[in-house]
Order: structure tokens, then sequence, then C-alpha cells
């Protein structure tokens, strides 16, 4: 925890407000200073690793003309006010506020910028995406043995499931049946939820945490779920997998934007690049790094190499053919649970180069 001068500030007088504020703080695991006025606010407002003004004193805050600091963000209730009182925007210049935030909508948002203000961010995990190339192609069986090898290996790994027509990575990890929170429990949070709460809520495989589906209706992931799944993911583990829908939806897009790299799983086969380059279309634009695994076989002996130019990839692993994978997954064994086989060994070696596959370009 940052020590006292480093810790967010958050400068309010109504109680109602405040009560708001620290409890936002507190989902995060952040310790914060409340000052009784601007002049008690001053010897810390410039060391401090975040600024929340409340509307309620930001008339006296602007009056003490306190430095200007970077981050500073301005917080309104909207259900007294909106984005339509020129007010709010005429006292954001005076402060310097480089953000109005209107609560309860931005709560998560705050949440996010408290978590920010108090976190190591070279702590943060790695981000990897997997998408098919095309239906079947084996991006969640890639996707749930990238994450169950990293956990063997000893890394805190946590597994989304984003894909809503997919059959539930749960189910493929033979833990369907397992308790713990999935999508429509999170979507369904009457408040935020912090990340460290949604990992210990978690349905857990060893030492991997999983967010997947249940089996009722399919539904859409709001961006603030998303985003709670991404920050518990980032900030509480060492690797986050995300496996990806081929047509992206908003959280997709989002979990795309995060991704250190993204992988295209194309089965070596013309139909499925033509297809995967469909998919490419829809998902470079939100990508940093992104990269193609070829899976065999390749009945009209296409070579990988040739897939990989056709679609202006890097390739970064061939999938050689399992003939007992399918089997195994039938009957619920883990995908690279044994450590051994094909897709084991791939996995260890597209975890071994990922701190140099996301340091490219």
């Amino acid at each position: 925890m940052p020590p006292p001068e480093a810790r967010p500030l958050v400068c309010v007088r109504d109680p109602d407000l405040a009560d708001h504020l620290l409890r936002l703080a507190a989902a995060a695991g952040a310790a914060v200073e409340v000052p009784v006025d601007a002049v008690a606010a001053r010897p810390l407002w410039t060391g401090a690793a975040l600024v929340v003004v409340g509307m309620d004193v930001a008339v006296e805050y602007a009056t003490a003309r306190l430095p200007y600091r970077v981050g500073l963000i301005l917080v309104a209730d909207e259900h007294s006010t909106g984005p339509d009182d020129p007010v709010i925007w005429r006292l954001a210049a005076e402060l310097g506020a480089e953000h109005v935030a209107f609560i309860p909508s931005a709560e998560a948002w705050l949440i996010d910028r408290f978590t920010d203000a108090v976190s190591d961010r070279s702590a943060l995990g790695r981000v990897v995406g997997v998408v098919g190339g095309r239906g079947g192609a084996g991006a969640s069986v890639l996707a749930a043995a990238l994450a169950v090898t990293a956990a063997r290996g000893g890394a805190r790994t946590m597994l989304v499931d984003a894909d809503p027509l997919g059959g539930g990575l749960d189910l493929l990890l033979g833990r369907e049946s397992t308790a713990g929170l999935r999508w429509p429990d999170l979507v369904a949070a009457s408040r935020p939820v912090s990340p460290p709460s949604l990992q210990d809520a978690l349905p857990r495989v060893g030492e991997l945490r999983v967010l997947s589906w249940d089996r009722g209706d399919v539904l859409t992931i709001p961006p603030d779920a998303a985003e709670a799944a991404l920050s518990a993911g980032r900030r509480g583990s060492d690797l986050l997998v995300v496996d990806l829908p081929r047509r992206p939806d908003e959280a997709a897009i989002r979990a795309l934007q995060a991704a250190d790299l993204t992988l295209l799983v194309v089965p070596a086969e013309v139909r499925a690049c033509a297809a995967a380059s469909r998919v490419l279309r829809a998902v470079r634009p939100h990508c940093g790094q992104l990269a193609c695994v070829v899976r065999g076989p390749a009945p009209a002996g296409l070579r990988s190499a040739d897939l990989a130019k056709a679609l202006e990839l890097p390739m970064v692993g061939v999938l050689r053919p399992e003939p007992r994978l399918a089997v195994a997954l039938e009957r619920g064994d883990v995908p690279a649970g044994s450590g051994r086989g094909p897709l084991a060994d791939l996995c260890r070696r597209l975890l071994g180069r990922l701190d140099d596959l996301a340091a490219r370009g």
C-alpha cells in the first residue's frame, strides 16, 4: 500500500457522496485521505496517487487555486445533475479536471481508477486472446490448454470464456458442476465487484481460475462486466487467457484491445484459410500483436508456412495431430492436463516465447 502522501485524495463533504466514494475506494482496496478542506488538501495535492473532487466542494477547491495536477476527477451525482449542466463543465475547467464522472453510472470506471492508483503497473499480468479462424478450429481447446499449462508451471492464471455461443469452457474442463461465479452472476451483480473479490468467487481447476457460462440463456456481456473480468485477470494473475468469439462484440473488442498477443487458430485447409481471412478483418483493427497457430493435419498437403503467408501473419506454432485428444476431451479430461502430447508441447513453446512475441512491433 502506498504511504499516506501517495494515497488517493478524496475531497468531499456531503455524507452521502463521501460514503459512495469511500465504498468505491474500498472495493478497489485503496486506503484514501479525506481532507477537511482545501487548506488541508494543499500539502497532499501534488503527491497524491489520485485526486477526486466532489461537486459539493468544487467551488471551494476552484477558488483555492491549488496547483494543476494530472488525472484530476470531478465527481457528480447523476440523480442531481447531468452532462447537460454547463456549471459542471465550467467548474471542471476551473479545477483543471481531466475527467467528469457521473455516479452511479461511472462506478466501475472509478473503481478501476482507484485500483490503478494503488497498483504496481509493472506487476500486471500478460493477456493472451485466442480466436478460431473457423468453427471447430480448436481455439477453445488451445485457450484452455494454455491456461492449464501455465498453471501447472506455477503461474497464477485466469481463463475467461468470452464466447457466448461456445459450449462453455467449464464443460470443456469437466468442471460444469463446480460451484462459483459465472457470467450471468457477474452481469446480475447489483454493485461493482472488486478484482480480488471476483478472483476469489470463480470456480477453480487446481490453481487455475475460470470465468465461463452456465447452461442458461445466452447473454450479452455488458462493457462494465467485461472490464471487471479483464481487471481481475490482469491484476490478480500472471497470465489471463481469453477465448474469443469469431465475430467480436463489444466485450470481445475490449479483450482484444487489452491483449498483449492474440492467436488466430487456423486448420491447415483451404476453406479454413478463406474463413480465417474474414475473421482476421474483424479482429485485426483491435489487436496490437496478432499471430497464427496452424492446426494439422493438412488433408490436401497445404503447408503451414504458405497458409500463414496467405493470411499475412507470423506463424508462432503448429499443432500436430493428436489422435487421442478428442476421446480424452469427451471423457472429461483437462486439455494438456497430463503435460504430455503435441498440445502440451505447443503450449509450453508458446508460453516460453510469450514475452518476446508480445514485445514485437
